[in-house]
């Protein structure tokens, strides 16, 4: 009786153990890691315990706007930059402006700036995104074309693209397009060989197409995008620095990359079949951006990603929230409405990438 007395007290109190922590788990409170100590005050940035991070809407899939909110592969950037700062985020529209916004103090930081491009006068980090114009295929054994193999292409119609296919293969090579997506049509059906695109920009349309595809060739030497930062702020081109180049050798950023994605942008070793450069390449064509279409994070495969703890501020044309701009580790992913997970998109916005 004695022993039978011991197992029901010994029950209810691991029950009572139990109740306690399902209450727990089930409270009202969400987790929220802990930021780290801050690693930059003022005068270094210009708010205390934000780092404001400009980029440009127009130019998704780096970043633009989904569902109401900006989204893209340089806002999940942005989070983990921030995170690693021990600063919470703000996310900031500086439009095609990123010098005027760093001049004026607007923002600390700017991300999605061409590494080939000479103006804005401010320092330039080491690129974190390899780009350029890229020959896709439906299979990475498609083989390389040369000018005499009679080979055909399909690229949006008056982009960069289009022009270094005309200019290195013959106007007749090219099946020309209204968008990107329509150019990945013509490939899956059969009737051209390849597509020309922008790296980033057609590995996102693809993706969001459900269509395996492999690049193959490059038509220009890869260039790549970089974070800018005022020429005369040295301590925060050491410190986001330093933290920019750590996320590229962790592979934080090519989880971002197999988001929105689906894989990660390797150009180093491809062979390069034109000398057209980058330079060359927006004074035949003209830099103009290209919509890409509806762009949502629904678009991006939302990965293995987990938040940072970063937070918007609201400072600007900034995003909302941070957990809609800050899932960068390792660990459960929030969902996609949320812009910051890290996983899998940036463009040069030279071709539009859906309807």
């Amino acid at each position: 009786m004695r022993k039978r007395s011991f197992v029901a007290v010994a029950f209810a109190a691991l029950l009572a153990v139990g109740l306690f922590g399902l209450a727990g788990c089930t409270g009202s409170g969400t987790y929220q890691p802990e930021l780290k100590s801050a690693e930059v005050a003022p005068p270094v940035i210009g708010e205390e315990g934000t780092l404001r991070v400009g980029v440009n809407t127009e130019n998704p899939p780096l970043a633009g706007m989904g569902s109401g909110k900006i989204i893209g592969i340089d806002v999940d950037i942005a989070a983990a930059l921030a995170d690693e700062l021990g600063l919470k985020l703000s996310v900031v529209d500086v439009g095609s402006d990123p010098a005027g916004a760093l001049a004026n103090g607007t923002v600390d930081v700017v991300l999605g700036i061409d590494d080939s491009a000479s103006d804005g006068d401010f320092w330039r980090s080491a690129s974190y995104l390899p780009t350029g114009i890229a020959l896709f295929a439906l299979s990475p054994d498609a083989g390389i074309p040369t000018q005499d193999s009679g080979a055909t292409f399909a690229a949006q119609v008056s982009s960069k693209s289009a022009w270094a296919v005309s200019n290195g293969f013959g106007e007749s090579s090219l099946t020309p397009t209204d968008s990107l997506k329509e150019a990945f049509e013509a490939l899956e059906a059969g009737s051209v060989q390849y597509v020309a695109a922008d790296a980033v920009i057609g590995l996102y349309a693809a993706h969001g197409q459900g269509l395996d595809v492999s690049i193959v060739a490059m038509l220009m030497s890869p260039t790549g995008y970089c974070m800018g930062v005022s020429n005369e702020n040295v301590d925060l081109q050491t410190a986001a620095g330093d933290v920019l180049a750590r996320l590229v050798s962790d592979g934080t950023i090519n989880v971002i990359e197999r988001k929105w994605l689906g894989t990660t942008v390797a150009l180093g070793d491809l062979t390069v079949v034109s000398d057209l450069t980058a330079s060359a390449a927006d004074a035949a064509t003209g830099s103009d951006s290209e919509d890409v279409g509806d762009f949502d994070s629904g678009d991006a495969d939302t990965g293995d990603s987990g938040d940072t703890g970063s937070e918007d501020t609201g400072s600007g044309d900034s995003s909302d929230g941070s957990d809609e701009s800050g899932d960068t580790g390792s660990g459960d992913d929030s969902g996609s409405e949320d812009s910051g997970d890290a996983g899998d998109s940036g463009s040069s916005g030279d071709e539009d990438a859906a309807e």
